[in-house]
């Protein structure tokens, strides 16, 4: 049997197979945050396509942190009902999801917050608002929020909860010495710009207990001089550990991009395959990995050689949300995506798709 399809734990969760839906930004909610319909019919297609686990696109768990607009909410305990609806939807066809919990710090929608905030003063677009430095307050705020909506995710039934800490939002924003210039306990040298990171992990632990599986996207290089760095994230990694982290999937950081086009061959795949190469002998916490994922080959080849433990994916999933199915079934060997990006919504009640020709 392909390692693809043999179980793996993360926490107290048992996977069924390796096959992870990276989390991917539906744009399938109103405007209070509530997921539609369509966001509940898509997770039945993923459930019933055969993914062993499904990560939610990113929620925002204080208003003061809607990334754009039609993202899914988790702050507030009213919205606790219909996302237990989309829990059941994937429970019922006998799936796994986990909700991943974000904020979207300087990178929000203008018309939804009128205030961007950051760990530091910063302007990162010469034609927007500049961030508000936040206040000790606003930080203590949102670790609690970070920690409600941890409690919200255990009552509405998911199955683990992922702490998104990469792609430049707001955790993002403190780990990075480039945004984070601050120069009190809360920024400047490594311990001071984790500090937002651990307080956030144990406020999510403590809401939801020591068993509940709880794991992190970490953003482990950001793109610009004298930004976050490779060895930074190790001792970051090490921090992890001790504050009780179930699994780490590898990602990136400030303006270091997550996503690639013209992924047309094996060796354009994996693209973060060499972070997680440089991990690996540094941790036993379990590893997904990310990043133009598109052949059986390729992903076999990770598991096999112990880079990674799972194998995380978004865009071929928007491509075919039954190619897991289709590879472990034989009938596929790689997926049709061609890495154009044009899967994101142009048009409001649009939500994600494939606008591409589909193989």
């Amino acid at each position: 049997m392909s390692l693809l399809f043999t179980p793996k734990n993360l926490g107290t969760l048992e996977i069924p197979n390796r096959l992870v839906r990276s989390a991917t930004a539906e744009r399938m909610a109103d405007d209070s945050g509530q997921p539609r319909a369509m966001m509940l019919d898509l997770y039945r297609q993923l459930t019933k396509g055969g993914v062993g686990l499904i990560i939610t696109g990113h929620m925002f768990v204080h208003p003061s942190g809607k990334a754009h607009p039609e993202m899914a909410g988790i702050y507030s305990d009213k919205l606790v009902p219909k996302l237990k609806e989309l829990t059941d939807a994937v429970h019922e066809e006998s799936g796994l999801v986990a909700v991943q919990i974000n904020h979207g710090g300087m990178y929000v929608d203008e018309n939804s917050v009128p205030e961007p905030i950051a760990p530091f003063s910063y302007q990162d677009d010469p034609d927007k608002q500049a961030a508000r430095e936040m206040s000790i307050e606003d930080i203590h705020t949102l670790i609690d929020a970070f920690g409600q909506a941890a409690r919200r995710a255990k009552e509405a039934e998911f199955d683990a909860v992922q702490i998104h800490s990469a792609h430049g939002y707001l955790i993002s924003q403190f780990l990075s010495p480039v945004v984070n210039q601050r120069a009190d306990e809360w920024g400047g040298d490594l311990p001071g710009r984790t500090r937002f990171l651990k307080e956030v992990t144990y406020a999510v632990r403590k809401q939801v207990g020591d068993e509940y599986p709880v794991f992190i996207k970490l953003g482990m290089q950001d793109g610009v001089e004298g930004g976050l760095n490779l060895e930074e994230s190790l001792e970051i990694v090490k921090m992890l550990e001790n504050a009780d982290i179930d699994g780490i999937e590898i990602s990136s950081g400030f303006k270091h991009s997550s996503i690639r086009k013209g992924i047309r061959k094996e060796t354009d795949e994996a693209y973060f395959l060499p972070i997680a190469k440089y991990l690996r002998p540094h941790t036993s916490l379990p590893l997904m990995l990310v990043g133009g994922m598109r052949s059986k080959k390729v992903m076999e080849k990770i598991l096999f050689d112990g880079d990674a433990d799972f194998i995380s994916m978004c865009r071929p999933l928007i491509n075919d949300p039954e190619f897991p199915n289709k590879l472990r079934l034989g009938l596929k060997d790689k997926s049709g995506c061609i890495s154009s990006n044009n899967c994101w919504a142009e048009n409001k009640d649009e939500g994600i798709k494939c606008k591409c020709p589909i193989d």
